[in-house]
């Protein structure tokens, strides 16, 4: 399908985009021809009118336009979403030859703006965040299938960020039958994933290098796991040798599947769950006198956009300085921050001002990031977003 539209930007406005960066904001087009429609087929061309590359439009969004190709190919084929996901699934079976589930593509990490598809054993859960890829999504379904054959594809559009390109939040099973729930296997445990109703895609795939770090600092210790969800820290945690495991979160739903992933490694006996508000139930463990040998700290994002920030310092700092205020001597506290907006710096340094004021002296044992399958693209900070920080209390 020929490329409808035209979008020149102005001078100077092409710098980060030809650095590799697939964004093309708003105010950094000078002109525009041709289809002006949600989605269509764009080629981006610099001022002086040098080709840079070919991608999708939205007059919606702030970000206007996304770059999927630096060559002329044609955007609109099977074809070129089959040497897209090849690619990307090549490297995942490089990186996990023997893992079956995992996130197969993260968005422009693997040259894919707007898309994520996370692989669950034989089963898909996919994000269409664009209108760009939403326009798209049968070309890419029909790729997919030709690679995978799953038996079922569901697509988890049910995401903020879709209000901003123009787009409706649904829950929507693509193709085949999706089940009650999904059963994988992570680090030699199992899981049940709800793929339909569970948080972001079903599970919490980035982690999953980052809970091998609990194995060496749990054994026979009593563990806190925060905002714990489907319970995969703490799991790990008992498997790993604690001797009881604490998992808190506000919602039954997350607490009920915590209790069941706890059950079906055969660790719930020492694994207790509650449905509570953390930043209150901190607070009431302190007046209980309970201490603690590890906290794992895993919220969800506390800012979504730069605006939030200021009050995202404000939740960082009080879940963390409770949280430090309850280790032991020597104890461990393993705290994430999942927004990208929170920088890695930004965040040590709240870090840093929770242990002053719990009056604690804390060592850096490491900085993580998000697991392999979560590509970074180095032109594209956005793609990392996840800060795991191990400190020890002395």
């Amino acid at each position: 399908m020929p490329v409808t539209t035209t979008i020149i930007l102005g001078r100077g406005e092409e710098r980060r985009v030809r650095g590799g960066h697939p964004w093309v904001f708003s105010n950094e087009i000078r002109e525009m021809r041709g289809d002006r429609q949600p989605g269509a087929a764009a080629e981006f061309l610099s001022a002086g009118g040098d080709f840079i590359g070919i991608g999708y439009y939205n007059p919606h969004s702030l970000i206007a336009g996304r770059i999927l190709t630096r060559t002329r190919d044609d955007i609109d084929t099977v074809g070129f979403f089959r040497q897209r996901l090849t690619a990307a699934l090549d490297y995942r079976h490089a990186r996990y030859p023997m893992l079956e589930t995992f996130r197969l593509v993260h968005g422009e990490g693997d040259l894919l703006p707007g898309l994520v598809v996370d692989k669950y054993g034989d089963f898909l859960s996919m994000q269409f965040l664009t209108w760009g890829m939403e326009t798209r999504r049968e070309l890419i379904c029909t790729a997919l299938t030709d690679l995978l054959r799953p038996k079922g594809i569901v697509a988890r559009n049910d995401v903020a960020v879709r209000n901003l390109e123009g787009l409706r939040e649904t829950v929507e099973v693509i193709t085949g039958e999706i089940p009650e729930m999904v059963e994988i296997t992570e680090n030699g445990l199992r899981f049940s994933v709800d793929l339909l109703g569970g948080q972001k895609t079903g599970h919490f795939l980035d982690q999953k290098e980052n809970h091998l770090l609990l194995k060496p600092l749990v054994a026979g210790k009593e563990m806190l796991d925060c905002f714990c969800y489907a319970g995969s820290w703490g799991v790990h945690g008992a498997a790993f040798g604690a001797r009881s495991v604490t998992c808190l979160d506000i919602s039954a739903k997350a607490t009920a599947l915590a209790a069941q992933n706890a059950a079906l490694n055969g660790v719930g006996d020492r694994v207790t769950v509650e449905t509570v508000d953390a930043f209150e139930r901190l607070r009431s463990l302190k007046h209980e006198g309970r201490r603690f040998g590890v906290i794992v700290m895993d919220p969800p994002a506390f800012v979504k956009n730069k605006k939030q920030l200021k009050e995202a310092e404000k939740g960082y700092l009080t879940v963390n300085r409770r949280a430090m205020e309850l280790l032991d001597e020597g104890g461990c506290l393993i705290t994430c921050s999942c927004s990208f907006h929170m920088q890695r710096e930004q965040f040590r340094e709240i870090l840093g001002q929770a242990a002053r004021q719990a009056g604690r002296s804390m060592r850096l044992l490491g900085v993580h990031s998000q697991a392999a399958d979560h590509p970074v693209l180095l032109a594209v900070p956005e793609t990392e977003y996840l800060k795991c920080v191990v400190l020890q209390a002395l």
